[in-house]
Formats: C-alpha cells, structure tokens, sequence
C-alpha cells in the first residue's frame, strides 16, 4: 500500500516539475479543478530525517510556509521533523538501525486533511523531488570543500560542480550559503528548463547575485562579508549532490607610505625613524624594515619595531603599521631606511631619503688661508671647522689676545696683514671653549731701497756711485740686469758712453720680489768711430757709411753730393749711410756735431769710370797670351802627328818587303843600333 502511494506522489511531483511555469501556484480555475490522486492512507505526515552510517548526515527540510494554500492558519505549516519508521528506532535516543534497512521502509507522513485541489499540486517542486528522493532511499552526496579566491569589488565566480557536466537527469541546481550564525540561506533555483533564475535570497545578496551557462554562481562588488561557504545542491531524478565552496576575498594595500619621517637621527641615541602604514587591504600585509637593502631585525635596543594592525569596521579591511626606532652611529652616515609590504597580491618597497646623522662636535680644526707662504700685505683668513654634525655655525676667534665672536659663519679675516701681526691664533667652539685648535703665522716682508732711481744724466768721465739696501725677513737673492741683460752689480768710476742703459735692481726671497731701477744717460759731444766705403752691387755706385757716438743725437754733414741716403740712433750710437757716383777720385769727409761739440772723419774714394778702363785693358793683354800660348800648344801637336804619320808608313813598307822575298832580314849589329837610335830619336 505504501509504495503504491508513493508511486502517485512521485507521479504528482513530476507533473509538477514538467510545469511551464515553474515555482509558481496553478491559477484558481473557475470550474472545479479536476480530482487529485487518491489520497495518501497513512493519517499524518511528516519529513523524514535520513542517517546513515557511512555518510553520518542529516538531511532536514527547513520550515516552509504552502503559500499556495486557501485559508492557511497555524496549522497549515509544513514543519520539520525527525520521522522514523515504526518499530524500527527511537526518535528519543537517536538510536535507528543501519540505513540499508532504511531504504526499503515506507515513509511516515503526517498531514491534515486536504481539500481539492490536490495538496500535491501546490508544493514546489524542490519539496517534491525531495520527497520523492527520499522515498526512494537516494543518498545526499556531500564533495570536498572547495575554494575560490576573489578580488575586492570585482565579480566572484563560484563554480557549481567542480568544473564537472551536470548529469543528463539534472531537474535543478539549487545555490545557498552558511550564515554567519551557521545557518543555511537560500540564494537562487534554476531549473534546466527556464533560462533565468529564481532568486530566493532577500538580503543584500538578492541584488548582487546571478548564474551563467555553467551554473556557476556569481556575485557582484566582492567584498570581506563575501568571506563564507557557498554549496551548489544539485537535484537530478536519482542523485543529490553538494558541492560546499568556500570564497577568500583578497585585496592589495591602498599604499605604502612612510609617515612621520626623521628629519635627523641622533648618534647613540634612540630615534624615531618613521611609521610605515599599508592601507586597506585583506589580508593585512606583512611589513618589513630594510637598512641599505638590508632586513633590520628588531633587538629591543639598537633597533625597535612596533608592529599593529588596524580593521575598518565598516569594510572589515586591514591597516598594518609599522613604527621604526633606531640608534644611529656615525657609520650610518648616508644610509638609506626602506619599509617593504610583503602581500599576496603585490609586493611594494617605499624608500627614504638618507637620513643625517646628528652628533656633537669631537676635534676642531683651525686653517689659514691662503695656504702660501704669507707676506706683508695680504688679506689673512682664519677658517674654523668641527667634525660635528650639524657643523657649528658660531665660533670665538682669539686675535692678539682678544676672544671675538662670530656667528652664521666659520671664518674671520685680517685684512691687509702687517709684520707685527706675526703669532699664535686660536679658534674654539661657543658651546664648549675646551674644544679649541691653534695656529702660528709667519708674516714674511721685504724692503728695498735703491739710489739713485728714475733718470740720470751724466757727461763722459764723470762718476756715479750707486748703493742698494735691502731689509727681509729670510734669506734673499739680489740680480742686475741692462737692457734686459744680466749684469753684475754696477760701479762707474769714469761714465762712457757704453755705461748709458736701464739698470734694474730686484730682490727675491720666498713667495716676495721687489724691484728697484734707474735709467742712465751719459751725454758728450760725438765721436766718429768708423768710416767705410763699398761698391754698389751694380758697380756704378759707392756706398759710404759713417757710425758716430754721441748724446744728444749728432747730425752729419758730408762733402759730397749723394743720391741717396739713410741714418739710424739707437742708444747714443748714430749711423748715417750715403750712395755717390764718384766720376773723378775723391776725398769724401763726414762730419758729426751736437750741442756739446763736433768730429770729423775722411776717406778716399776713387773714380767708378777711371776703374772700368783699367778693367779693359787688363783684358786685353790677357786675350792676347791666351791666344799665343793656344798656338804654340797647337804647333806641338801638330808636328808630333806628323812624325809618328812617317814612322808608321816606314815600318809598314819594310814589313810589305819581307813577305815578298820570303827572307829573313839579317843586318848587321851596327845598323840595328842606328835603327834603334833613329826610332828613339823621333
């Protein structure tokens, strides 16, 4: 009897689920709607909870109101229930047998009683074919967590089946998830034969969730409240499966800024070099302090590291901070402080400025400037340093044995320097007078004194004594130079006119030259000291030229007419140079003269064309002994030819002969002799 009407159960909930119109209650018809099924026997019903040993689950319908039904009260409520088949367990202690003796027993089914139409024609059909499941002992397959991790805001995609095809008897796909008190709720139905889903879920989820083709469920602008399991229930006519998904939600930081920055470190001293915050992300990032590259481990001491994180109440997102004390040495000089965030989406690295590193002055340093030896005369400049970081920036220079205070600046300066300024000079800082540095100068000088200076005019044969006095404060080196020329010292006892120049006078020691001179003119009436004469290159010209000392400048005057001419004075020595064509021999004289008196020189000079007729006769005569002398050398070889002519012919005809006669020549002794002294005679 059960199971025939179990059969019409089944019967009615396929009928339902072959429903164009899914989910939705059949319209009030106008006529009486036709009869329903037999009704079930058994006098109540109920939703059974099935166990099993190997599955140990519980499969329970929740409380659901038959909206379908007219004239529902209280009592129309379809309520959840453990059932159990009779004589075979006991609901009290939760003791049943083993579910293989489960599957073939009839289900226990307590209802009131239902007036047409049919109470199976109103329930969904999710509620039929879970009856019907059970009434055909099918289990409910549980798979493996899944998980899925999902960016914040952007779409979370849960896949329903593992990424496996749905079976070929799927009737619907059903998604819901875990509350956050642990209690399910529902999210969507889609059946195979609609297209679009029927969203059940009535919190925020009901505006932002969806399917596509697979049936994977999606859900818009992910955020940290999306953070919970979420079971895809797959029905089809023989199986129940869940596949639970849980969805992690990740998000990068915002930033990663440093905060709070040092603007110095103290040597030796703890200082707070910056808070490193990584914002709004899940989950927090992980925040590391790097010294050149370098991880900084936290010891308490030299390097502390406060570490915090901070959750956003309205969007549960992350703040993570990380506070860096450190004790600086001076070896820290330049080094550079970095904060890495080490999250799952990005790693970032955000990067100081080298620090300064602050301490107090050690040593202080004094320097003269400039570095040269200094003399009388410069401008000194004193220079105060420290190793102290900052550098100090006021001092107490100790001049002469006054303490001056300067400020905004490390240097003092003595302006145009004396030799009495020579001595010891100190520098200190004004914070700490202990911390001083000293340096001695040495002012070196040189005086010079000469006489007589500037122009002296003397006359020939007079005397000058010159005298130089020098004042140093080292050894020093005196040199003379004339025109430029190095001379010794100068002594005239008697002037000439080669004594006259520039004399000058310089003194030297290190770093320090002085320099002293006079300028010497002798004057004395002229002096003529040569008088020469030339050919002209063209022959038809003299050239005569006459030099003459004497200051002032002389003039010259010449006996002759000249037709060209030139003249020079360079240092009291004057030259003048003439061209005559001289047509008879002649006396020439030159004469110089100046204001202090005169002189006068000759000298011969011959006549150009008397010259050129001694010059042809000469040539003559020699034309003459040229030619005798070419006519005897000719006569001599002439008459050498003709002898050495006859001999040849001689000796040709007497060797002509004896061929002839075939005889031999025989002579006597004494014509052999003859013959021979004729041969050496010719």
């Amino acid at each position: 009897m059960w199971k025939n009407e179990w059969t019409h159960f089944r019967q009615h909930l396929r009928a339902t689920y072959n429903r164009k119109s899914p989910l939705e209650p059949p319209p009030v018809p106008t006529q009486p709607p036709p009869q329903p099924p037999p009704p079930l026997s058994p006098p109540s019903f109920a939703v059974c909870h099935l166990r099993s040993l190997p599955f140990s689950h519980t499969l329970s319908l929740r409380r659901t109101r038959l909206n379908t039904l007219p004239d529902r009260d209280s009592s129309d409520t379809f309520r959840t229930s453990h059932c159990c088949l009779p004589n075979l367990g006991d609901a009290s202690t939760g003791r049943y047998p083993p579910y293989n003796s489960l599957t073939a027993a009839p289900l226990l089914l307590r209802r009131r009683s239902l007036d047409p139409p049919s109470y199976f024609t109103r329930m969904t059909p999710a509620l039929f074919l879970l009856l019907a499941l059970m009434s055909a002992g099918t289990l409910v397959q549980v798979h493996a967590t899944g998980r899925v991790t999902a960016l914040y805001g952007d779409i979370i995609v849960i896949p329903c089946n593992d990424g496996a095809s749905v079976p070929e008897d799927l009737m619907f796909i059903k998604w819901k998830y875990e509350k956050d008190d642990g209690t399910p709720g529902d999210l969507l139905i889609k059946q195979v034969r609609v297209d679009q889903p029927t969203i059940q879920a009535t919190d925020d989820y009901a505006g932002r969730i969806s399917t596509d083709e697979k049936s994977n469920l999606l859900i818009s602008l992910a955020s940290l409240e999306d953070q919970r399991t979420f079971t895809c229930m797959v029905v089809s006519d023989t199986n129940l499966q869940e596949f639970p998904v849980t969805v992690v939600v990740y998000k990068k930081p915002s930033s990663v800024q440093i905060l709070d920055k040092a603007e110095a470190l103290q040597k030796d001293k703890p200082t707070m070099v910056g808070t490193c915050l990584a914002t709004d992300s899940n989950p927090a990032a992980a925040l590391t302090w790097k010294k050149n590259g370098h991880p900084l481990v936290a010891d308490g001491k030299a390097v502390v590291i406060t570490s915090s994180i901070k959750l956003d109440p309205a969007t549960g997102l992350s703040t993570a901070s990380s506070m860096l004390q450190y004790v600086a040495t001076k070896d820290d000089a330049g080094a550079v402080f970095s904060c890495h965030s080490q999250h799952e989406l990005k790693n970032e690295t955000t990067t100081l400025e080298p620090i300064p590193i602050h301490y107090p002055s050690e040593k202080v340093s004094l320097q003269i400037m400039p570095r040269r030896p200094i003399v009388e005369g410069d401008n000194v400049t004193l220079k105060c340093q420290a190793d102290g970081n900052p550098p100090p920036s006021s001092f107490y220079f100790h001049i002469k044995g006054q303490k001056i205070l300067v400020e905004n600046t490390d240097t003092y300066t003595l302006a145009y320097i004396k030799r009495d300024a020579a001595g010891e000079y100190k520098c200190s800082l004004t914070n700490n007078e202990k911390l001083e540095a000293s340096e001695t100068i040495a002012v070196g000088y040189l005086d010079l004194s000469l006489s007589p200076t500037g122009k002296v005019v003397k006359k020939v044969g007079d005397t000058l004594t010159v005298k130089m006095e020098k004042s140093t404060s080292g050894d020093a080196k005196v040199s003379w130079t004339k025109n430029g020329k190095s001379v010794k010292e100068p002594k005239f006892s008697k002037l000439t006119f080669a004594d006259a120049g520039l004399y000058l006078c310089e003194v030297t020691m290190v770093d320090i030259a002085r320099r002293q001179s006079f300028e010497l003119v002798v004057e004395g009436k002229p002096v003529i000291t040569s008088l020469t004469k030339r050919r002209a290159d063209d022959a038809k010209h003299e050239v005569l030229t006459c030099e003459a000392e004497g200051v002032p400048e002389p003039s010259f005057q010449w006996s002759v007419n000249s037709t060209h001419e030139r003249s020079s004075y360079v240092n009291g020595k004057a030259t003048h140079i003439i061209t005559v064509v001289p047509k008879v021999n002649l006396t020439v004289s030159c004469s110089v003269s100046n204001r202090l008196g005169d002189d006068v020189m000759t000298i011969n000079v011959s006549s150009v064309f008397m010259e050129e007729k001694e010059e042809k006769g000469s040539l003559e005569d020699s034309d003459d002994q040229a030619k005798l002398i070419v006519g005897v050398v000719a006569g001599l070889l002439i008459a050498a030819a003709v002898v050495g002519l006859i001999y040849w012919l001689y000796m040709k005809n007497s060797r002509q002969g004896s061929w002839k006669t075939g005889e031999k020549e025989v002579g006597t002794s004494e014509e052999s002799k003859k013959l021979e002294e004729n041969n050496h005679t010719v």
